[in-house]
């Protein structure tokens, strides 16, 4: 598929998709049978953004994103060390759904007392 249908699809601009296939989290391949310099993404490739905008929501930057994506790649390989980078991810992770746990009840507790305020007045 073009750029412009995975962008659509991804709901992210073009540029972003550029952007990642600059960075390495993405690929593509020339267009078969056109003169111009058109490129052909793969529907894997829309997985791939997906899992990115997630990771990236859950605190991993782009960085982190090219050693996961790497990881993955040389699983295979004797001398895979994806573990312990997984790990260590696992437990940022979990420890930003801590943070926003307790940030989302402190804004419950502030709405609630907003809430009581107005119903007193």
């Amino acid at each position: 598929m073009r750029i412009g249908e995975l962008a659509r699809r991804a709901d992210l601009s073009r540029d972003t998709i550029r952007f990642y296939e600059k960075k390495g989290l993405i690929r593509s391949v020339p267009s078969a049978g056109t003169s111009n310099d058109y490129r052909d993404y793969s529907e894997e490739t829309l997985f791939t953004l997906e899992l990115i905008t997630e990771a990236q929501a859950a605190g991993f930057t782009i960085a982190d994103l090219r050693t996961f994506f790497r990881q993955l790649e040389n699983a295979h390989e004797e001398d895979f060390e994806g573990e312990v980078f997984l790990q260590q991810k696992i437990e940022d992770v979990e420890e930003t759904i801590r943070r926003s746990r307790r940030f989302l009840k402190t804004l419950k507790e502030a709405k609630a007392a907003l809430v009581s305020a107005s119903n007193q007045d």
